[in-house]
Parts: structure tokens; sequence; C-alpha cells
């Protein structure tokens, strides 16, 4: 590769880390193509893209592998970009791909500490290129914070950074992840590493144990964080404590390590599915209980996500892993009387089920129950306002979906604090908005998401991206699985007549208002669908 090409060009145009928007696979590290339109959870706007006053920030990670730093920064660009803050990550290793191209390897003693005079001089021109890259993007581009993934493993190196970043009028916030909690370490090198071509076919525990052998021989020599003139946060054992260090000198900062308080690594998964529906009386303001069907609803959800559960367990134990027990599981539920029936067959098993008043589907004002014709007659200058922007426009006496983002948002924080597995019985919309946040989706996508009520959105917590899955719940009744009745039959924009909205993960997707229904009797009782994987199998062993 030349000396003069530019690697964020190179990591801009490679497929397979710089993939289109998509709504069914993670898209935190997306190229923006919508630079005009505002965040899901985005108060305001500025002529210079940036927010509460703070200035440029630079946020740079301190760890050893396996220690949750792309974790931890991915989660971090997923929330400050939810708000409306301008981020972007810089993993060394993608500059380090990029670098040497495809198939290319580094020298064997390029991350000694005492590598030979031309791994030196490979590492500064991939470090070179990649703090480039930041200055560019937050100079010219109107960038606020660039978080910066690498190991930092000196205490020298950095003074040196935090001296190069203040030259720039960046501010520095350094974030280091300690970990020497054997299993929390054993089980990041078992659920982030052993993907890695290094460990193929072999045993998951011993693949583990290799790998966290080689980080001990690469880099013996770790200097944590005590350098008192710097600003720094040390996130210690996945979160079990925090220590802070002159963190003083902005409102985004500080919201910064809030969000950081609220924030773990350890495995989990979190499911969305919709509530039963209601009977006659099925409205807003009535909030009534379930039909009967609901109830039938409820207890096959439950039977299916159990069984998937176990058979997840067992799927495991099958693949040469520890025979342990399964996570708890956490219920989730709105104050709306039919999410919380929907959630009774697991309360009767013995599960915690709690309310969230947060979690009230989204109010749908006077458009409530009126067909499509019937408010297409009535308030043609809201019809015109809706098509331009569904995200947030309102209807008289109604909610948009950016006023439901914003009410959320005490949700997402308590979601990513959240350590058991997470089921969360909701209405489509505010499905909607939590499947948005993890996925990151962007504003265009999320009023034309789809959650059809015979599946069970699966989404699991990745290094480098989330992954999803969707799990069958068979034998329903077809007219159960449309869209809710509260929903405002406002077609979106880009949508074909009758169509319904688009499905967050790909498949056969369920009928919605308008489709034909077809019984097939063919489908299989689970489904599940991921791709996410095989898209970052080139970065799961990164060392940077």
């Amino acid at each position: 590769m030349a000396d003069d090409g530019s690697t964020a060009e190179i990591a801009a145009n490679a497929p397979r880390y710089r993939r289109k928007s998509s709504t069914f696979i993670d898209g935190i590290h997306d190229v923006p193509d919508d630079q005009g339109n505002m965040a899901p959870a985005q108060l305001y706007s500025t002529m210079s893209g940036r927010l509460f006053h703070s200035g440029r920030i630079a946020i740079v990670m301190v760890g050893l592998p396996a220690r949750g730093k792309t974790h931890i920064c991915v989660s971090m660009a997923r929330y400050l970009q939810w708000l409306g803050v301008k981020t972007r990550i810089f993993h060394l290793g993608d500059y380090r791909r990029a670098t040497v191209g495809e198939g290319g390897h580094v020298p064997q003693d390029y991350f000694y500490p005492n590598a030979s005079p031309a791994s030196v001089m490979l590492r500064q021109k991939i470090l070179k290129k990649c703090r480039e890259d930041i200055y560019g993007w937050l100079n010219h581009e109107n960038g606020q914070v660039a978080i910066y993934d690498a190991v930092n493993p000196t205490a020298s190196g950095r003074r040196a950074l935090a001296k190069e970043f203040a030259k720039h009028d960046v501010q520095t916030l350094f974030l280091e992840s300690f970990v020497d909690d054997e299993d929390i370490l054993k089980e990041n090198a078992r659920n982030v590493k052993i993907s890695s071509p290094d460990f193929h076919g072999m045993d998951p525990d011993e693949a583990a144990e290799r790998y966290l052998k080689r980080i001990q021989t690469k880099i013996p020599v770790f200097e944590t964080m005590q350098e008192e003139e710097l600003n720094y946060v040390k996130m210690i054992n996945a979160g079990q404590a925090f220590f802070y260090n002159n963190v003083s000198f902005n409102y985004l900062s500080h919201r910064i390590v809030f969000y950081l308080t609220n924030l773990h690594i350890k495995s989990r998964t979190t499911y969305f599915v919709r509530a039963g529906t209601a009977g006659d009386e099925d409205s807003y303001k009535a909030d009534g209980p379930l039909s009967e069907e609901g109830r039938a609803f409820a207890v096959k959800m439950t039977e299916t996500l159990i069984r998937h559960r176990e058979a997840e367990r067992q799927s495991v134990i099958d693949r040469g892993g520890a025979d342990v027990p399964l996570r708890p599981l956490s219920v989730w539920t709105s104050t709306r009387l039919r999410t919380i029936q929907t959630g009774e067959p697991l309360k009767e098993l013995g599960y915690k089920v709690r309310q969230r008043s947060q979690m009230s589907q989204i109010n749908p004002g006077v458009c409530e129950k009126l067909s499509e014709r019937a408010i297409r007659n009535l308030y043609p200058e809201e019809i015109e306002k809706h098509e331009l922007d569904p995200y947030h426009h309102r209807y008289p006496r109604a909610e948009s979906y950016h006023d439901l983002a914003v009410r959320l948002e005490p949700i997402i924080l308590e979601l990513e604090r959240e350590q058991n597995d997470l089921l969360i019985i909701a209405h489509e919309s505010v499905l909607r908005v939590l499947y948005s946040y993890l996925m990151h989706c962007s504003t265009r996508d999320i009023p034309k998401l789809k959650f059809p009520r015979d599946e069970i959105i699966e989404i699991i917590p990745a290094a480098y991206q989330n992954e999803a899955k969707r799990i069958h719940i068979p034998g329903l009744d077809p007219r159960l699985v449309p869209s809710s009745p509260e929903d405002i039959r406002i077609l979106v924009p880009g949508s074909p007549i009758g169509a319904g909205q688009l499905s967050p993960i790909p498949g056969p997707s369920s009928p919605g208002p308008g489709d034909v229904v077809e019984f097939i009797v063919t489908r299989p009782p689970e489904k599940v669908v991921n791709k996410a994987k095989e898209m970052v199998a080139d970065k799961v062993a990164d060392e940077d």
C-alpha cells in the first residue's frame, strides 16, 4: 500500500468492516450517510454539530487484550451516538489490517516490547495513520468524541499522547479496563477469541487457556494507570468497582462517566416479545385485559422461550463447553394490563417480573382506532408532515417516536446495568425504539421495524457488534400475528401498499395489515438467523 494512502478511506470502502446500513446486524460501525438527520434521542442541533458546549474529547482505551476494551468503547459509542454526539471509534486493529492488506500478516515479534527495528517502524506507521485520522475527523469533519481503541500499555506513552492531544485543543479522558478476576478473563477469552482461525476446531477451554498465555508472552510489561495529572477512569473487574481521577472538565465527560457506571461487559442475552392480544375493548385508553387467545399466546411464548434457552445451554455443552446452570432471567413489562398478564406464566414459574412505567406504548392521540382513510380525510396536513419525517412527527395530542426515545432513556441505562438475561414484554412501538438502540438503527428505519407476534427476538451483546436472532413461536393462530390495533395505520414513505413494516432481522416475516394470510404449516418450530459472527471473523483475534 502506498505511503500516502488514506487508511480511513480504505476502511470506509472495505465491506468486511464498513457495511451499508442494515436493520438486522448492529450498525455501530456503519459510515453514516445521513449527516443531516438527528439521532434518535437528540434534543437539539448546532451549526458545528457539537453538543453540550463540551468541545472535543478523545477517549483513550487502556488495558491488556481480553479485558473487554472493544466491548466498552462500542457500547459508549452506541450511547453517545444515540444522544446525537458525533462519535467515532478508531480501532487500531482496523488500521493494522488495512496496512498489511488482505491476507497479510504482521511480523511475529510485532507485539513484543523488544521488537525488531522493522516491526517498530511498521508499528509507528500504523499508529501515525490512526492518529492522523483522529485529528482529521475532529478538526475537519466536526467530530466531537473520538474513541481510540488500543492497549496503550505504558505511562510514558499515555503522558505523551495526552500532550499531543492537548496541542490540538482536544481534551483527553483515559479509560482503563482492569481485570484480575480469572473467571472473567477466561469468559472474555472464551466468548471473544475462540472464533479466531488460530484456534479453529480446538476445545474452547483449551483455546482460552492458550490465548491467556499468549497475552502474558506478547505483552509482559503493562503499567496500570496511576498518573495523577491525567484524567482517567479505571473500571475494575467488569464494573464491580470504579476509580476516578481528575474527571472534572465538562458536562459531557460527566455524562460519559455516569454511563460507564451503568455498564458492564459480562455475557448476557436480551429478548424482545410483543404482548398478547387484548379483549373486545382493546385501546390505548381502555387498557383492557388479555383475551383468551392472548392468554394462550402467553403460555406458548413462555414454553418456547424456556425450551430455547435450555437448547442453547445444551448446544454449548455439546460443543465442549462447561455444564453450568442457565443465567437467571429477569422479566420487564410496562404497566399496561396486557403486558403484565403476558408475563404471568413466567411469574408463576418463579421468574422475577418487574413493571416499568416508561415502557408504556406510544400515545396515538386523536388517531387511535381511526382507519388510514379517515386520518387522511381528517388531517391531510398532518399526513404530509408525517410522510416527510415519520420519526419526529406527532399527530394531534399524540407522541412521536422521538418523544418515546427520550422517555425510554432511563430504561436504556437500566438495560445496560442488568446482568441477568432479560425478557422485555412490551408494545411494538417500544420494542422498535429499544431494538434500534441495541442494533444502532437510524431514525429512518425505526418507524418501519416490525415485530411479528409469533417471534421472540434475541439480542446477544458481542465485543465488536451485537448479534440478533429470531425464535419462532409455533402453533399460533395467524390472525394474532399482524401489527397491534393501537398502531397508527399510516404507511411510512418507502414501504409498498399493504406491506407492513421492515422485519428487524432477515427471513420470512409475518403478514402485515392488508396482506393476504396463507395458512402455512411447514414452517419449522424454531428458526434462528445469525450472520454477524461471519462478518467480524477477522476481528476476534485483535490484540492491538
